[in-house]
């Protein structure tokens, strides 16, 4: 056996716990990985003497629920301390240790509920005649007992388990108890202890002195500290310490030290040295040297590997179970293995060292890439488990860099096996971290179900800034082909992915299924794995763990080459190295600090428990220990197996007693007179929590056996029973005591709280009850509903109840008037149960809870049912009862004294049930199964059917035992049946008429509807042979839907329209109804349409109620030779005549000519128009406008017009007739009438002011002034256009007119009304002028105005008169002062013409003209205003038509580029270099010629002047020099310069195309005449065109 294995069976530390290795795995296809627990013997760690815990608050005398297991070395006594209890003492449950988990991240419920409260009651009420609002054989009976709303109360995990908190939640203060350094929560999950003794020889001032500063820590069978002169300090587990290695030696002349290793056997220790030496010494012989690896001289040896001087080494380990092969990395980014031979006598042993990653500093050369600063971030050899594994031979080592993680195995020779970059979801520019840990292959207990698997696999946890990776390596067995000696390969897969919120500077893995995570802020997190849930988190600010800065020397180029694309996103610093300090070794965590050793154990189940407990939390404990059991708290993490079965074995145990000792110290507190008492809060608090474990453990009997007693003794079973109250509701407890029912009874019917009572029984299993006290409490208090529920389940006896139930009614239906009203409707409302009851029963269904019932009993139950009420033999003697009416015999007698009960109700019921499929034929099936077993009664309800039961219900309910209020309830039952289940239904017509007859003769208006419904159904399957006959009674009846359909298949269209009018209720169906009836394609014939039309003559006014604008619309569309027989009827109603005409004439949707084929009658016009008068005046006008010449008479609308003062209408109507000097004498005398309503307010307003109503009405009457002036400019601008359109001779005329001629007709209606327009204005502004010199001449001792008072403005008022004189004149001048051409006579004269007109009429009605000054002004601003516009926009054109000339006569001058410089017919070179020297010439022959011009023109002004063409201009000069070295022509499409030169002129084209004039001309026009041919080059360029263009 190795010696990994007997230290894992063996060793001196124990794993605490190797956690199971499901759950959620984030980077995983399968679940591949699932695994059980190792088999390792695992004993529990008991007490550590010489170790002191840093909380001391557990009792010595609660060891026994410590554990009892398990080998501990003894450390001794000279620190321990024993504490006395003062909790009950409870025994430790066994060691968790070993043991398999699931992780679980479900969120704890915390708290309870208190009791519900009570629940409401549904109580369906039975009359004899349910309203229409039930409909009776629409509903379905209910039960009042429905499901909770409330969830049961859980015990909760208390606040504590939050395990995504730094620290817990829980507010509870710890005591200082003993030497505990500082007060922590007792159920935090890692609790520390520090090494007294080991600290002291190692930190004190002595042991610094002598052996340096420690620097670093291995942990293993022994504790092995580095320190800072070289030497390692070995440590047992008492804290002794063993051997100090390295005084005396060449160890302490190498430097501190920086990494250290103890081997797989423990045999031997390595130390790596900051010179680059590394030294390994066995524990045994530490005088000297095992093995001494000093650093290479590159320069010397430069074929030999190793670490260069100076080369601090800083991860070193050994691989395997040899302690001669070594691996280790240097602070230069090298890592090597090292493997020593065997030594032989006088021959030393050699060291082979093969380099494993990095590159020497001088094998980079200048050609290639300079190599980017790297360094060994975090380092480790594979460890050894207890299984084997392929790994295990392979010297495999991990290595993480800022670039790569990289794992290369050394054996048997140095391979890259996998690698990994960074990942991209690193948090950038951050601390530059990174971690490792290796869990090597444990066996299981079990074989892996899902992997087959009887060891787990090899898994690496990793983690560069804040992401965090667990890698997981698979053996791949070997290929067929590969052959027998083929080693197995390995599979690497990245499984499971984390971030942090930080970054992560350590690792270590505390369980197979657990992870210690150490960030950079000294925050611990604890991991489940493979699930990634943090189960908890604590600082460790406070523990001062030793780091160092080891990699920014190296690395801080790199952090600062962020223009690097490679390097871009590493991060903005280096953080300091904690892996030399941050150990884990068998479930514990070990940590250097800067002045202590500690170490950490991660507590189990059971210590938080005994936290709890001795904390005084004990219904916290209780809580969380049902979480442990239930599996809902997480259990990887504190030590539980994933079993089921072996978990609940392990904590119910503990619970039971947790439960005993928690009652005990709580109700004993209560009992002593000195402690502090426990309030019934708390005890109900304790109850829940109880109540819930022993549900989660199934142990009721615990329940109520003890922890009832303890609440029952203390005189307080009431709060245990309010507690347990939803958890029978919710059907987690179906099963209590007599004992108990009896109290719970006579607690809740003691408060009043039957109904929630009632509930509770009917969740209880029956069959445990004792039948004779429920029955006895139920009758006593009348618990009909729980009575019911255990006669049916307990007993099975369905009858009995009823016979009792249905004798309680008739008691009070024959008892005495002096009965108390109360206590009566009590009895009733009991009685009344039963129909739920038969409800529920012949559906199959428990009563009250609505559970299924089996198919046997539910069978057996309806058949006892049936049996009841509905005897096989109808002659079968009954029991003989006396029935409250008068009449009955004694047939069928339980059928008679329910329907004496509840007619109703019952066959309402019965409706129900005739649903189920029991009622479709003889249960033979049962009776075949069961022989011999059946009961006669069952047997003879086995065998009842639908057809059964109506004939019984007909033969029984007949008049006059029982009135139609009674029977007609049957007739709806049979009516609506009889069409479901005809096949089964089989009635004589006689009894259907008989139905059909009862339903039309109902007793009440409360069921009309549904016995018209009813009708319906019977209708639906039953043809009436004398139907005709029965329509006066279902007419008398007012069954008008039946009538509709019985009409519609008769095809009796105008009694179906009369009965539709019938129905008032229903007036869409009659609108429908016309639709139906006259619209195209319906069939009708001529008579049946005219029987309808006939209907709807008879019947207008009923149509026209019913909705005039729906009647318009039908009419107008289907019949508008109806539309004055609807008008007539009418007459007295205006307003409906009104929207009558308006949905006619102005339809919502304008119709087209083809949806009108007859006109609009010219009367109903005239009548809207006046209609619109009275109700819409508004719209008079817009209405007016659409209409055409001759659609209305003006003398049947004029006087309404006047009468409701529509002028304007009233003024178009005259336009449009012809009468335009009517029209503007009307508006002119509206004028005079506006002047006088103004004038009158403003003399109202100054005798007794008004302020709001004089300014809101004086508004109004501007508006109106402008509306009828801007009417009258319309009407005398309509009328000028007129003239000049028809008569332009009167328009030349008037032209000719002088100032002196008279006035024409139009010219006429302009000075009316601008004399109408100014008056108005002339004459109230005056009053208005008055008025305010008035104000201000005011004494200064009146009261000032209010501010918040709207006080009128005659100033406003002024302006808004003179705007509309203003707006007037500019109207007649706009009109008047037409554009005219040069020979047009000007058409201004008019407007002087009616300007002197009306001038001379104002000066004799005003003999002083300074009254018209402002009104003048504002005339002739007008003019002025026009007269400004104009030479604006003359003066705009001039300036815009002389820029467009310019650019024009620029672009002209720029000329064009040729494309080239060549003929493009001879291509000689016309300019440019060598093309001759005449270009020159004819440039300055043309400069002189210019120049002579321009002197000519200068002297020359005579015949300057003489050009003139008299408008300003002078006109063109054609240039036509034949000898000038250039001559120019716009004509034709091309440009022409005329050179001296052999070939002659030159043309140019707007084409950019070049040609000398004479190759152009042989070019084209081949077929000219020899006259054509003999032209001058000075002939016109216009004809010219381009030969390559066209």
């Amino acid at each position: 056996m190795s010696a990994a294995k007997d230290e894992a069976e063996n060793g001196p530390l124990d794993v605490d716990s190797e956690e199971g290795d499901t759950g959620e795995k984030p980077l995983v296809e399968d679940e591949s990985d699932q695994v059980q627990e190792e088999d390792i013997p695992t004993p529990r760690l008991g007490r550590i003497n010489g170790i002191e815990e840093e909380d001391n608050s557990i009792a010595t005398s609660l060891e026994g629920f410590r554990g009892n297991g398990g080998q501990t070395q003894d450390f001794g006594s000279e620190d321990s301390a024993s504490i006395q209890a003062t909790r009950p003492d409870l025994g430790r449950p066994s060691s968790a240790d070993g043991s398999v988990s699931i992780p679980d991240d479900t969120p704890s419920v915390q708290g309870s509920l208190a009791s519900p409260p009570i629940r409401g009651v549904r109580r369906l009420s039975y009359g004899k005649s349910p309203t229409p609002s039930l409909r009776p054989f629409d509903r379905r009976f209910q039960a009042h007992i429905s499901p909770s709303p409330f969830n049961s109360p859980r015990a909760s995990s208390p606040a504590f388990l939050n395990a995504h908190l730094r620290q817990s939640s829980v507010t509870h203060t710890l005591p200082d108890v003993g030497d505990t350094e500082t007060s922590q929560a007792p159920w935090e999950v890692v609790r520390w202890t520090k090494l007294r003794k080991m600290t002291g020889q190692a930190f004190s001032e002595v042991g610094k002195r002598n052996f340096g500063r420690p620097t670093c820590i291995a942990i293993a069978a022994s504790i092995a500290l580095g320190t800072s002169k070289g030497i390692i300090l070995v440590f047992d587990y008492n804290q002794n310490l063993k051997s100090v290695i390295g005084p005396g030696t060449k160890a302490v002349e190498s430097g501190s030290i920086t990494s250290i290793s103890i081997s797989a056997d423990h045999s031997t220790i390595a130390g790596g040295h900051a010179s680059g030496s590394i030294f390994t010494w066995e524990v045994a012989r530490p005088a000297k040297p095992f093995l001494h690896m000093p650093p290479v001289d590159r320069s010397k040896t430069p074929n030999i590997d190793g670490h260069v001087l100076d080369a601090a080494i800083l991860h070193i380990g050994f691989l395997g179970m040899r302690h001669t092969a070594l691996a280790s990395a240097d602070d230069k980014g090298m890592a090597f293995s090292h493997l020593a031979s065997r030594g032989m006598g006088m021959v030393a042993r050699s060291v082979k060292t093969t380099r494993i990653l990095g590159r020497y500093p001088d094998k980079t050369s200048s050609a290639v890439r300079q190599k980017k600063p790297s360094s060994v971030l975090s380092f480790s050899p594979l460890p050894l488990g207890n299984a084997e594994h392929g790994a295990d031979y392979m010297g495999l080592v991990a290595m993480l860099t800022p670039y790569l993680l990289v794992l290369v195995s050394t054996t048997p020779i140095a391979q890259t096996q996998y690698k990994a970059p960074r990942p991209k979801e690193a948090t950038a520019h951050g601390a530059m971290t990174a971690a490792l840990a290796w869990f090597p292959s444990v066996k299981l207990k079990t074989t892996n179900v899902v992997t087959s698997e009887a060891s787990s696999r090899v898994k690496l946890v990793y983690s560069w800034s804040n992401i965090l990776t667990v890698l997981e390596v698979a053996e791949v067995e070997p290929s067929a082909s590969g052959g027998k000696e083929e080693s197995p390969g390995l599979q690497f897969r990245p499984r499971s992915r984390w971030k942090a919120e930080e970054a992560i500077v350590g690792v270590q893995w505390l369980g197979r299924s657990v992870l210690a995570v150490l960030t950079i802020t000294q925050r611990l997190i604890i991991l489940e794995d493979p699930s990634m849930v943090l189960t908890d988190s604590s600082d460790l600010i406070q523990k001062h763990i030793y780091h160092a800065d080891l990699f920014s020397s190296q690395l801080d180029q790199l952090v600062d080459q962020l223009d690097d694309e490679e390097v871009a996103a590493m991060h903005g610093v280096v953080a300091d190295a904690f892996y030399m300090s941050f150990r884990a070794y068998k479930g514990r965590l070990f940590l250097l600090g800067y002045n202590e050793i500690t170490f950490g154990t991660l507590s189990n189940w059971a210590d938080r428990l005994l936290a709890l407990m001795e904390e005084g939390n004990y219904i916290g404990a209780i809580e969380l220990a049902t979480s442990y059991h239930s599996g809902e708290a997480n259990k990887v993490a504190v030590g539980l197996p994933e079993d089921d079965d072996l978990r609940h074995k392990m904590v119910e145990e503990k619970l039971t007693e947790m439960m005993s000792a928690s009652l005990k110290y709580a109700f004993g507190q209560n009992k002593e007179a000195t402690g502090t008492r426990i309030d019934r809060q708390q005890l109900g608090e304790l109850a829940s929590a109880c109540i819930t474990a022993c549900i989660s453990m199934e142990h009721t009997d615990f329940l109520f056996e003890d922890v009832y007693n303890w609440y029952s003794d203390g005189g307080i079973e009431d709060v245990f029973l309010e507690k347990v109250e939803p958890y029978i509701d919710d059907d987690e407890i179906t099963v209590i005591p007599p004992t108990v029912i009896k109290d719970l009874v006579g607690h809740y019917t003691s408060q009043g709280l039957n109904t929630r009572l009632e509930e509770m029984i009917c969740h209880l299993d029956s069959q445990t009850m004792d039948i004779d006290q429920i029955t006895a409490l139920c009758e006593k208090n009348r618990l009909y509903d729980a009575l019911l529920y255990v006669c049916n389940q307990a007993l099975g006896d369905n009858t009995t109840i009823l016979r009792d139930l249905l004798g309680l009614a008739e008691r009070q239906y024959n008892s005495q008037s002096d009965v108390d009203p109360s206590a009566r409707e009590t009895e009733l409302a009991s009685a009344s149960k039963v129909f739920p009851f038969l409800s529920y029963i012949l559906t199959g269904r428990i009563y009250p809870t609505g559970k299924d019932m089996s198919d046997d009993s539910a069978t057996l139950a309806k058949a006892e049912v049936y049996h009841f009420f509905f005897p096989g033999n109808s002659r079968e003697v009954q029991e003989i009862s006396r029935s409250p009416k008068p009449g009955s015999n004694a047939s069928f007698l339980n059928l008679r004294r329910i329907l004496d009960f509840d007619a109703p109700s019952f066959l309402t019921m019965l409706n129900e049930a005739f649903e189920d499929s029991f009622l479709n034929g003889p249960q033979d099936r049962m009776v075949d199964e069961t022989p011999g077993q059946l009961t006669d009664a069952q047997k003879s309800g086995l065998s009842v059917n639908r057809q059964w039961i109506v004939s019984i219900l007909l033969e029984v309910m007949t008049p006059p035992t029982y009135e139609s209020d009674d029977t007609v309830y049957l007739d709806m039952f049979i009516a609506r049946n009889l069409p479901k289940f005809p096949q089964f239904i089989l009635l004589p017509g006689y009894v259907l008429r008989r139905v059909l007859v009862g339903l039309c003769q109902y007793p009440s208006d409360d069921v009309a509807e549904d016995c018209q419904l009813s009708v319906e159904y019977l209708l639906s399957i039953y043809q009436a042979p004398d139907l005709r006959s029965l329509i006066p009674l279902i007419s008398k009846a007012r069954f008008y839907r039946v009538l509709k359909s019985i009409y519609k298949a008769e095809k009796q269209y105008a009694e179906l329209l009369k009965t539709c009018f019938e129905d008032y209720n229903n007036p869409d169906a009659l609108f429908q109804c016309i639709d139906d009836c006259l619209r195209p394609g319906t069939g009708l014939s001529e008579k049946q349409i005219s029987d309808v039309r006939d209907v709807i003559v008879d019947h207008a006014y009923d149509l026209v109620a019913t909705d005039v604008i729906k009647a318009a619309s039908k009419i107008d569309h289907f019949a508008p030779d109806l539309h004055s027989i609807m008008l007539d009827t009418l007459d007295e109603d205006h307003a409906a005549q009104y929207k009558y005409l308006q949905m006619v004439l102005e339809p919502p949707t304008p119709k087209t000519e083809r949806d009108r084929p007859i006109p609009p009658h010219r009367e109903f016009v005239e009548r809207y128009v006046r209609l619109l008068c009275d109700y819409n005046r508004l719209h008079v006008s817009e209405y007016i406008d659409h209409l055409k010449t001759g659609d209305l008479r003006l003398e049947e609308v004029l006087p309404s017009l006047e009468n409701s003062g529509v002028i304007d209408a009233a003024v178009v109507l005259l336009a449009r007739e012809g009468k335009v000097r009517e029209g503007i004498d009307r508006l002119t005398q509206h004028l005079n009438t506006l002047e006088s309503a103004l004038l009158g307010l403003l003399d109202a307003a100054n005798i007794s002011p008004d302020a709001a109503n004089t300014t809101e009405t004086g508004k109004d009457l501007i508006s109106s002034v402008q509306k009828f002036a801007r009417v009258g400019v319309w009407l005398c601008q309509r009328q000028t256009k007129a003239v000049q359109q028809t008569k332009p001779s009167l328009l030349r005329a008037k032209s000719a007119k002088t100032l002196n001629d008279a006035l024409s007709k139009d010219e006429e209606l302009w000075l009316d009304l601008i004399d109408a327009v100014v008056t108005v204005t002339k004459n109230v502004t005056e009053v208005l002028e008055r008025h305010e010199r008035q104000a201000d001449t005011r004494d200064d001792d009146s009261p000032p105005r209010t501010s918040g008072s709207a006080q009128p403005d005659p100033s406003k008022m002024i302006t808004d008169l003179r705007t509309i004189v203003q707006e007037t004149f500019t109207a007649l001048l706009a009109t008047t002062s037409a554009p005219h051409s040069k020979n047009a006579p000007r058409t201004d004269i008019s407007f002087l013409r009616i300007l002197e007109a009306f001038l001379n009429r104002a000066s004799l009605s005003s003999p002083s003209l300074s009254n018209l000054r402002a009104v003048l002004g504002a005339i002739f601003s007008a003019y002025s205003y026009e007269e400004s516009l104009l030479s604006l926009a003359n003066q705009l054109l001039d300036k815009d038509l002389f820029v467009h000339v310019t650019e024009a006569d620029a672009l002209r001058r720029r000329g064009w580029r040729p494309l080239g410089q060549v003929c493009e017919v001879c291509g000689k070179r016309v300019w440019g270099p060598g093309a001759g020297g005449y270009i020159w010439d004819a440039w300055q022959q043309g400069n002189e010629e210019r120049e002579t011009k321009s002197q000519d023109h200068s002297g020359n002004a005579a015949s300057r002047s003489l050009s003139r063409d008299g408008h300003g201009k002078w006109k063109a000069v054609t240039r036509r020099d034949e000898d000038s070295a250039i001559t120019e022509s716009n004509g034709g499409s091309g440009r022409e310069t005329t050179p001296q030169g052999d070939k002659g002129a030159i043309v140019i084209f707007s084409c950019r195309h070049m040609f000398h004039r004479a190759c152009l001309e042989k070019m084209q026009d081949r077929e000219i005449t020899a006259g054509d041919e003999g032209r001058t080059t000075g002939t016109s360029a216009r004809d010219l065109v381009c030969p390559l263009c066209t």
